[in-house]
């Protein structure tokens, strides 16, 4: 499982916690490396603590397009490609 946390200190965002043994089947269940999809869950969690959501369809599309910019800035896939 994954989750954010705000923060109520003014100098921090978030706390981000990741479950390790359920980041490692997932990467596996999808055929990622475990880095690469620890990098995708960072940069999603840090985009909730930002406000970002993914509810509706287009802020889906939107948050989407987020991530896959920053991932691929880092010299990372599109998480999201089909």
């Amino acid at each position: 499982r994954r989750h954010s946390f705000p923060t109520r200190r003014s100098s921090d965002l978030a706390d981000l916690i990741l479950c390790a043994p359920v980041i490692a089947k997932e990467a596996r269940e999808l055929r990622v490396p475990l880095k690469a999809h620890y990098a995708h869950l960072l940069v999603h969690g840090a985009l909730h603590a930002q406000g970002w959501d993914h509810e509706a369809d287009d802020e889906a599309l939107a948050m989407e397009a987020r991530e896959t910019a920053i991932l691929r800035a880092l010299g990372l896939h599109d998480p999201y490609a089909r």
